[in-house]
């Protein structure tokens, strides 16, 4: 399946705007999602078999495999239903914003297929954390469904940084009743300001904020707590790295998400003058130096989950080698096609097994 895409699908894909195949294949798995006879079906063929291979267990969770959905992909919570049925043993929804957003003006996002690598300065374009809370409310709820759900939340563009954890916590109230897990997003590069919240001053201020309110919930309603994630970039430095990891034992957070993309341009993009995030090929390296820096640092205690440059099982495997629990792709997805979680999530378990 994955050389008919890449050999016949993908040059057809790659001829149209890359935003309006990602519109296209968004659409394409909310019908599939809709079709549950079909999905099931699918995923008895894409699914590793539950009797030989076993889930993998990271912040409270099980997942049937190591391998993920990357938020950015399906923003509004539309698709997901169909990620279990292409190979995924989770998926991650988002970036959801408080408040609907249209994102930055078009064009903003751009192949590379050289390097296998994309450019995105899409902006959080959203229709806001209630309208995302009322489709799934829709759906089936944590622990009932086939795979585990996380929702990632950021910054609404209009909002202040200063009033930040206001604006999280909205987003948190609207969804935290439809999350296996929510991840903080301070990370992304096109929102102006937003990356100024991994400074420990704000980082506290969002944490305590969020976490608050996460044990109060808990507390009122007799329910665990909703295991909570934060996003981080991989332009940090290691002492930057270290402050946040400090904040992050002091809130009691359940584990990191290394990477987001890049505002570094290495090698052939030295040249490349469109803004925003690279992602892709480029990224794996340093991700993979930021997710063992982690693991290192925290004597691998702390959840990790590993996204960037995965474009292959190798990639994968230097992640977890690297001290990931699962990883997540999204660019890889663009280049190797729809059932790359798959392919992905049985090399691993076939390379564990040897």
């Amino acid at each position: 399946m994955g050389l008919i895409y890449e050999k016949l699908l993908r040059p057809l894909l790659f001829r149209m705007d890359s935003e309006r195949v990602h519109e296209l294949a968004v659409d394409s798995l909310a019908l599939l999602g809709a079709l549950r006879p079909v999905c099931r079906l699918l995923e008895a063929r894409s699914q590793l078999p539950r009797a030989l291979f076993r889930p993998v267990e990271a912040f409270g969770l099980r997942f049937p495999n190591a391998v993920g959905l990357a938020a950015g992909f399906d923003k509004n919570g539309r698709a997901w239903p169909a990620a279990a049925a292409l190979g995924f043993g989770h998926v991650e929804i988002g970036t959801v914003t408080a408040l609907a957003q249209p994102g930055n003006p078009k064009p903003r996002m751009f192949r590379y297929p050289a390097e296998e690598a994309v450019i995105n300065r899409l902006g959080f374009n959203n229709r806001g954390s209630e309208e995302v809370a009322a489709r799934l409310d829709r759906l089936p709820a944590p622990g009932r469904r086939r795979i585990p759900v996380g929702v990632n939340i950021g910054k609404s563009k209009v909002t202040e940084i200063d009033q930040a954890p206001e604006d999280y916590l909205q987003s948190f109230h609207r969804l935290a009743d439809y999350a296996d897990y929510l991840v903080l997003n301070v990370s992304s590069p096109n929102t102006p300001g937003l990356r100024q919240l991994q400074d420990e001053s704000r980082l506290r201020e969002l944490l305590a904020a969020v976490t608050g309110a996460n044990n109060a919930r808990a507390a009122d309603r007799g329910k665990a707590r909703v295991p909570i994630l934060l996003k981080i970039a991989p332009d940090l430095t290691f002492p930057q790295i270290d402050s946040v990891i400090g904040v992050v034992a002091d809130y009691g957070l359940d584990g990191l998400i290394a990477t987001n993309t890049t505002l570094a341009r290495p090698g052939a993009f030295a040249r490349v003058t469109e803004s925003g995030g690279l992602s892709g090929a480029p990224l794996l390296r340093r991700s993979t130096e930021v997710i063992n820096y982690i693991s290192r640092a925290t004597l691998g205690r702390l959840p990790i989950i590993g996204v960037g440059g995965i474009t292959d099982a190798r990639g994968a495997a230097e992640k977890l080698d690297a001290g990931a629990s699962l990883v997540q792709v999204y660019t890889g997805l663009i280049y190797r096609g729809p059932f790359f979680g798959a392919t992905l999530a049985r090399a691993l378990e076939d390379r564990q097994r040897r």
